[in-house]
């Protein structure tokens, strides 16, 4: 049932709130929840495409590059190849057959300095930021080796388009001792890609996409979606915004088959949608795997059960870490991800965050959510039935708007509690 109309206006004033505010830097927003029938619960488009006069509005069609929300999609595709038995979980001697590159990988010490790796790397470790891999733009030691180390003096850069940006990156921790936010899903979509033979925007399109009846989400975007796409801003440190080139943008132009081919699909990062399309994916989860529209099943109950079980429960303090990014222009520091009063243990399900303590917002037990780096926030909350996704795009990553926090507990009755750094846009 959709929200009350209190509630509507609610999200409504809170983001047109938002984009009316020059100060703000963010021009358009767009929100969407539905519940496990995947009937819309609230939807809200605010602002425009562009900071300019004459900018187009905001729309329900409008569409954002998602960044790390993809993680997510290429978690149901390694899932449903499990459940076909044609990739194992735990099994490293498939990795290492798939990906002689990881065999072959070893570990950088501070920035200069390569040592032999000593213990393996799954695909569950992978999918959980625990195979040791890294990202350049949040490991200083990375970066420096990228622009210094051996023969890689050009840097790297994950947002290319360019597979080698993945496949010659050290790893920056052994395998298994740490949690670190990394490449290493973008690992798994070319596992997915070696084990079948198809791209990862091929398998996705016939194997997510098309069965949830879904036509405006994926790798190379249609006509319509360029047509509709939100411009990027980048905000500065005394709080102005304006206009800069796509991070994203090799892929956002490639409009020929032919000009696609040579294109890395990032399963880290790569896909672009529009927000309620994403949702049904949500929905989907929500209603243990069978889509609520189409009645097509992705996924076993069980499997979902896996994706929403947390499975580093070694790292209860996961997110308390700290960041500091070596790009600040790509994302904010902050002292941990999602504040939780008490500090409870956080949990890390097969490629998203998982709440384990139900939140003070009315956020249910062992929600999932992630988010995009151009600042893009979903979350599933199966014991409620309700998931979510509201998108902006602008540069970095992590905010004093907490709009996210906001909206969602305007669907769930409770009043939320300012958040840190990361909790909203």
């Amino acid at each position: 049932m959709p929200v009350s109309k209190q509630a509507q206006d609610a999200i409504a004033q809170s983001l047109d709130s938002v984009t009316s505010n020059p100060g703000s830097g963010i021009h358009g927003l767009v929100f969407c929840a539905v519940d496990k029938d995947g009937k819309t619960l609230a939807e809200h488009a605010s602002g425009k495409r562009g900071p300019y006069a004459n900018a187009p509005a905001t729309t329900l069609d409008t569409t954002f590059w998602i960044a790390s929300c993809t993680k997510m999609l290429t978690g149901i595709s390694i899932m449903q190849l499990v459940e076909q038995g044609k990739l194992s979980l735990d099994d490293p001697q498939q990795v290492y057959t798939l990906c002689p590159e990881i065999a072959h990988a070893k570990v950088l010490v501070g920035s200069d300095k390569l040592e032999d790796r000593k213990a393996d790397i799954t695909l569950r470790k992978l999918l959980t930021h625990t195979s040791g891999f890294g990202y350049e733009f949040f490991n200083k030691r990375l970066m420096e080796y990228g622009r210094r180390g051996g023969l890689a003096t050009a840097g790297f850069d994950v947002f290319s388009g360019d597979r080698r940006d993945v496949l010659r990156q050290p790893l920056v921790n052994q395998p298994g001792s740490n949690w670190e936010y990394s490449i290493g899903i973008d690992w798994a979509g070319i596992i997915l890609e070696r084990v079948t033979g198809l791209t990862l925007h091929q398998y996705m399109v016939k194997n997510i996409f098309e069965p949830l009846g879904l036509k405006n989400i994926g790798f190379f975007p249609n006509k319509e979606m360029r047509d509709n796409i939100m411009i990027m801003m980048q905000r500065y440190p005394d709080g102005h915004a304006e206009e800069r080139d796509h991070v994203y943008r090799r892929a956002l132009l490639a409009e020929t088959e032919e000009e696609q081919k040579d294109i890395f699909n990032s399963g880290g990062a790569g896909c672009f949608a529009k927000p309620r399309e994403y949702c049904q994916i949500l929905a989907t989860l929500l209603n243990d795997g069978v889509s609520p529209t189409t009645g097509a099943r992705i996924l076993q109950t069980k499997t979902v059960d896996e994706m929403f079980k947390n499975q580093i429960p070694e790292f209860p303090n996961f997110a308390r870490q700290g960041l500091a990014p070596s790009r600040p222009d790509y994302c904010n520091a902050a002292p941990e991800f999602y504040p939780q009063g008490g500090n409870p243990p956080q949990g890390w399900g097969l490629t998203f965050f998982l709440t384990i303590q139900a939140g003070e917002t009315g956020r249910g037990e062992n929600t999932a959510w992630w988010a995009g780096i151009s600042n893009q926030f979903w979350w599933c909350d199966r014991q409620r039935g309700v998931a979510g996704m509201i998108c902006g795009q602008i540069l970095p990553f992590g905010g004093k708007l907490d709009v996210r926090l906001y909206l969602r507990s305007q669907l769930t009755n409770h009043r939320s509690p300012s958040a840190g750094p990361m909790g909203g846009l």
